[in-house]
């Protein structure tokens, strides 16, 4: 089973981009995308052989997720049963069957650090949210975190920056720690220059000055079902590219 986890930034302008001529050469049989940057009614999918599924944020044109997925869900849940965060529409759950796949759109703690409290409460209420569930997961999406300074490019200068503070990056160290497996180091272990995100700003990307901030994470139960994961930075239309993981 191949997945794709995609921050697509607005799906209206990256269906401008190609985003359907990427759709269907990635081929994956469940794709996850997040800052959807929609509501309801605004745009029309036609994608014969899958099932669909959007929880779109209150907040007109803000952060948003959705599934598209071959093998229907036993269940869907949205959100995370916390009221204070789910207005947002930042998390989608599919009962698989043996397994829970979830997509997420971490929130990020902005500039000056000003939502860096209500991050580290997010990360808490989500990490218990997981702890809950009685199967094991997969959860995939933008979780505006570079784990460690191999994440990217420019660690020294970013030691404090939203995405790079030692409070996100203890908080990543916890989930792990609590028997999850970033499936990308899981095969990839040393590998630098390995990017998901750059800032529009200064060439970012053709330079390849970026960020690695969109993960599957993946229950250890699950280690010995993971058969390979990627990083598609050839695939443009978003500051973020699409990430992927194959299960077996």
């Amino acid at each position: 089973m191949r997945l794709i986890s995609w921050n697509v930034n607005g799906l209206r302008a990256v269906m401008g981009k190609g985003f359907m001529d990427s759709f269907a050469a990635l081929d994956a049989d469940v794709f996850c995308l997040q800052e959807t940057k929609l509501q309801q009614g605004q745009i029309e999918m036609d994608l014969p052989g899958y099932h669909q599924y959007w929880n779109y944020a209150e907040k007109k044109g803000y952060s948003g997720t959705a599934i598209f997925t071959r093998q229907e869900p036993l269940s869907v849940r949205y959100g995370i049963g916390v009221e204070e965060h789910d207005h947002e529409g930042r998390v989608i759950t599919l009962d698989m069957g043996d397994f829970y796949l979830i997509t997420v759109y971490t929130p990020n703690a902005q500039r000056e650090l000003t939502r860096l409290d209500y991050r580290m409460q997010w990360e808490d209420d989500f990490l218990a949210y997981l702890k809950g569930l009685d199967k094991p997961v997969i959860f995939c999406g933008d979780l505006n975190v570079a784990h460690k300074e191999i994440d990217l490019k420019n660690p020294k200068s970013n030691m404090n920056n939203a995405g790079f503070t030692p409070q996100e990056r203890g908080k990543m160290d916890a989930l792990l720690e609590s028997g999850f497996v970033d499936t990308f180091r899981y095969f990839h272990p040393e590998e630098t220059g390995a990017y998901s995100w750059w800032s529009y700003m200064f060439h970012a990307r053709e330079k390849n000055v970026g960020w690695r901030i969109d993960y599957f994470i993946a229950s250890r139960e699950l280690e010995g079902r993971l058969e390979s994961a990627c990083i598609h930075p050839e695939i443009m239309g978003s500051d973020h590219c699409p990430v992927e993981l194959v299960i077996r």
